[in-house]
């Protein structure tokens, strides 16, 4: 059985968008000038050709890369989840450091969609695991590489 790979309507669609420009514009351009460099003769010494097969391949891997995720995903859909207050995969959690009153906001998602640097969190991450299950209000002990820290989940919204 195949496993399934929770992932966001936003990550599959960026996903989907990427994999379009590949076939449609990346693709094309260097079968052209993997046809262009095999013009100029010679193709042992030609480094225009190596360099453009080189770029094909990582281009042909990227594609076979994002329609295996696509093809695995379980696209979940948050909007659609019911508003309990509960954190789950896809909802945004705004927190309360407890130690400094710091506030951050995490979007939990796939493996294949986290950003730290834009709010997306992995849903396997500590501070994930730590917060799924539990409610607005509620006060969260999490297990860092840096120590243990509170936090208090002030909302929990499904965007």
């Amino acid at each position: 059985m195949i496993k399934r790979t929770p992932m966001t309507l936003r990550g599959a669609e960026r996903l989907r968008v990427e994999l379009k420009q590949l076939k449609s514009e990346a693709r094309p351009s260097v079968i052209k000038a993997i046809a262009e460099a095999r013009a100029h003769g010679d193709l042992s010494e030609n480094a225009e050709y190596h360099a453009a097969r080189e770029q094909q391949s990582f281009i042909e891997g990227r594609i076979n890369d994002i329609e295996n995720r696509l093809s695995n995903a379980e696209v979940i859909d948050v909007t659609k989840l019911s508003a309990t207050g509960r954190v789950v995969f896809g909802s945004t959690i705004e927190l309360e450091g407890q130690d400094g009153g710091n506030k951050v906001v995490y979007q939990l998602v796939g493996d294949d969609e986290a950003n730290i640097k834009q709010g997306l969190l992995s849903v396997s991450s500590p501070i994930a695991r730590a917060l799924i299950g539990k409610s607005e209000g509620d006060v969260v002990d999490v297990t860092t590489p840096g120590g243990t820290r509170s936090y208090e989940i002030v909302s929990v919204r499904y965007v």
